[in-house]
Parts: C-alpha cells; structure tokens; sequence
C-alpha cells in the first residue's frame, strides 16, 4: 500500500475534494494520514515526513516546502500531487532533478479562466468600472453622449495560444470575431484549423485589433515584452486585457498610458501580488481591476480535484501522471 500524506486545510478539502471525490480518494489510499497544515508548527513538518515515510503526498496552497534532502524514488517519496497551480513554494528544481513527480492541476482550470477573460472583456468594452464608480459615488447616469462596445464582429488578438487561449476561443467564437494571435510556436496547420490568423510579429497584433489579450507565458524573453512602445500601439477606444502573468508588462508604463484615459484596461495579474494599496492602477474609471481571480472559482475547485483524483489513479496503476512539472515548466512558473 502506498504511503500517502494528505497535506490540505479544511478549506481545500471542502472546495478541491467534496463528496463523493474525498470518498473515492480515501478508498484508493488505506494507508492515508491527513493533516491540516495551518495546524504545524516549526519542527512538526520534518518530523512528520522522517516518521511516516510518504511515497505520496497531496498537496495545497499551505503545504510547506519539502526538505531538499527528502528521499526520493525506492521506498521514499515519489509523487507529490499538488491540487493548485504553482509549486514553486513546495518543491525545488533539486527535487525534480532527483526524478521527484511533481503535478499541478494542469489544464483543469483552463476553461474557467477564459471565462474571466470574456468576462473582463465585456466589461472594459461596456466601460464597467467607470459607470461603476459614477454610480456609486456620483449619482452619474448615460446622457446622449455616452459610448458603449459590444463585442459583437470585433477584432480580437491573443498574445500566446496554450490551453486557455483555445478555451477562450470556443468562448469566443459565437460574438463572430475576427482572431489573431502571436506565438510563433504554434504550426500554421493548427491555426488555419481553428480559423485564427497569425498576426506578422507582436507589434501587428497590438496595431491590427480593437481587443488584445494577455496570455503568453512568463518566460525570460517575454518578461516586461509589453512595453510602453507596444501599448501605444492600442488605439484610443481598444481594450487591453491580462489574465496570463502580470511581469509580461510594464506595469510602470501601463500606469503612464492608463492615466490618459484613451484605452480600456482590465487585469487580474500584477507584477506585484497583492496590487500595493498605492498602486497607480488603482482608482482609474478606464482600468478594471480583479484580484487574480480567473482560477477556479469557488464552485469548480472540484474540477481541479477531480483531475488530482484522475492522477492518483494513473500512478497507482503505473503510469505517468498527466501534467507533471518538468524543469521548463517550474522555471518559467511564478
């Protein structure tokens, strides 16, 4: 029977692992022991993993880091299947070096956080925040004046095209728009089958759409590539979203345009998390603001759980894990 620590607050096994999930995982691991981490003191952690010698661990946003020299393969620890995204503050590249499974709740998010991206799309096309923040605070209503967008036959560029990209463009697709993305990785084959156009380089996509979308990975190359040169490519009256990864832009020069109120921006990430109170995207009409919040939503947390479940089943059987951390993965991850 393998080992199996289940290292989750009261909190994650509610939303990650409802019934009937916590029930089919239970009866696939007899040689379970769970522990709420918030409950650990300093030394309670190594303690725990030198006496009861997991093979498996499951994990969650509190999961504290795993000791570099924990054993790995043979009769030690093999797997650590973490129901949230990141794992930067539970595992180390020494870990996945010494062949330790590392797996995130891979692409069962994918399609909730496009949702928020078609969300925060409408709302900065509807001017949101600005008639949110007149109404509450200044009574204003619409006069003969006021402009509003649909969605509706606009042209949409994505800035990368990974699993939530091709979520989002199922999302998509029924407003009719006409979509480009840049991610010069993608074959063309795949694109002209999707019906997306590849933009000519990064600049076009910024030049040639009403809307753009942030959602190109954090790699060295693309740290701050959306800079202050490319944003004033947007033109008065487009939208700029983000719900990839905040460093992707220049957050000091996205302030500087935001300011002059000629574009609509809408993020959920930040190079800084939480967004500092002084902040200068806080407090402007044109710029809505979420915090990160395009994962699972409280109501499909289950869905990254399921897939966890869907995981333990394949490495109790034998085979690899979907999902796994590799080290280009855990590099470019935040």
């Amino acid at each position: 029977m393998t080992r199996t620590l289940i290292v989750i607050t009261d909190h994650e096994r509610q939303h990650f692992l409802p019934a009937p999930l916590i029930d089919e995982l239970l009866s696939l691991l007899p040689a379970h022991r769970i522990v709420d981490p918030l409950s650990l003191k300093a030394d309670d952690w190594a303690t725990l993993l030198a006496e009861f010698r997991p093979q498996l661990i499951i994990t969650g946003r509190k999961t504290p880091m795993l000791p570099d020299d924990i054993a790995i393969g043979g009769d030690g620890l093999r797997y650590v299947c973490h129901l949230a995204g990141s794992v930067k503050h539970l595992v180390s590249d020494t870990h996945l070096r010494r062949g330790l499974l590392v797996s995130n709740w891979g692409n069962s998010v994918s399609r909730v956080m496009a949702e928020c991206g078609l969300f925060l799309t409408i709302a900065a096309l509807r001017r949101a925040s600005h008639w949110a923040l007149a109404m509450h605070r200044e009574g204003s209503w619409k006069d003969g004046n006021t402009e509003f967008f649909s969605l509706f036959e606009r042209r949409v560029g994505l800035h990368g095209f990974g699993a939530i990209a091709r979520e989002l463009l199922r999302l998509i697709q029924p407003f009719g728009v006409k979509l480009q993305t840049w991610s010069p990785s993608v074959p063309e084959a795949e694109l002209a089958a999707l019906g997306v156009q590849r933009a000519a380089s990064l600049e076009a996509l910024f030049d040639d759409n009403e809307v753009v979308i942030e959602l190109a990975s954090l790699t060295p190359r693309n740290r701050g590539i959306v800079d202050e040169a490319m944003l004033r490519r947007l033109r008065p009256g487009s939208v700029f979203v983000n719900i990839g990864r905040g460093a992707v832009v220049d957050e000091a020069a996205m302030v500087r345009v935001a300011r002059e109120g000629k574009v609509q921006f809408a993020l959920d990430v930040f190079t800084e998390e939480p967004l500092p109170l002084d902040s200068g995207l806080r407090g402007l009409s044109n710029v809505t603001l979420l915090p990160h919040l395009a994962g699972p939503t409280t109501d499909r947390q289950r869905d990254a759980g399921a897939f966890a479940l869907e995981n333990i089943r394949r490495h109790l059987a034998g085979d690899l894990p979907t999902a796994l951390i590799d080290a280009e993965a855990f590099a470019r991850s935040t």
